[in-house]
């Protein structure tokens, strides 16, 4: 989540606390959010708090990867 705005910190806090009180298991580092769960039920919670952020932010932008799987034990070959 990027609010094109001066104040941004204070949306984005909002948005990541709604993601920490959701059913799915939720995991933050210093460049990303990463949130795991059942397909249908996540897809339904995110659209839905996307929306609302949209709705009440004049600028915002959104960027959302989706990985098959659970990438947390990755461990790199190199």
């Amino acid at each position: 989540m990027y609010p094109l705005r001066e104040d941004f910190e204070e949306v984005i806090i909002s948005f990541i606390r709604r993601l920490r009180e959701s059913p799915f298991r939720v995991e933050e580092n210093g460049l990303s959010t990463q949130v795991f769960g059942p397909y249908t039920e996540l897809m339904d919670f995110l659209k839905e708090n996307i929306h609302e952020a949209l709705l009440n932010q004049e600028n915002c932008v959104f960027v959302l990867k989706l990985v098959t799987g659970d990438r947390g034990e990755h461990e790199p070959a190199y």
